[in-house]
């Protein structure tokens, strides 16, 4: 079971390296503010299992209540963790697998959503071919 992320022990880590892997990506999310109920498209730079950095011009203050939609998760809910120009980083309240935001959306062949034609193609780009012969 996921705990919450506890703040004070993000506060006691200002100076520290972060202990948390990060993947850097480009992918769009939803950016939501409950409070307010505004909400906006931005873009994730890099994902870990306890935050995120985005791009876009926001108006946010530090500790503010946020949802960001991400793709193959869904809402997830954090705090806005520092605002700087055009980026911001949101912390997570429960941590996430960014391997997971990060997995193509299609990947499996067999997907009843995904229309027959590109589940055929799926089909034909994972089957071995037999090699070429030199004549």
């Amino acid at each position: 079971m996921n705990k919450p992320v506890d703040p004070m022990e993000t506060e006691s880590t200002a100076g520290k390296p972060r202990s948390q892997d990060r993947n850097s990506l480009f992918m769009k999310a939803v950016l939501r503010f409950p409070v307010s109920g505004t909400q906006g498209e931005v873009r994730v730079r890099n994902v870990s299992s306890g935050g995120l950095m985005a791009e876009a011009p926001v108006q946010a203050s530090r500790g503010e209540p946020v949802e960001v939609n991400l793709k193959n998760l869904g809402w997830v809910t954090g705090k806005v963790a520092w605002v700087a120009e055009s980026r911001c980083g949101i912390a997570f309240d429960y941590p996430i697998d960014p391997k997971a935001a990060r997995q193509q959306i299609g990947t499996n062949p067999t997907d009843e959503n995904m229309p027959h034609y590109l589940r055929k193609l799926n089909t034909q780009a994972l089957t071995p071919k037999a090699p070429l012969r030199r004549i």
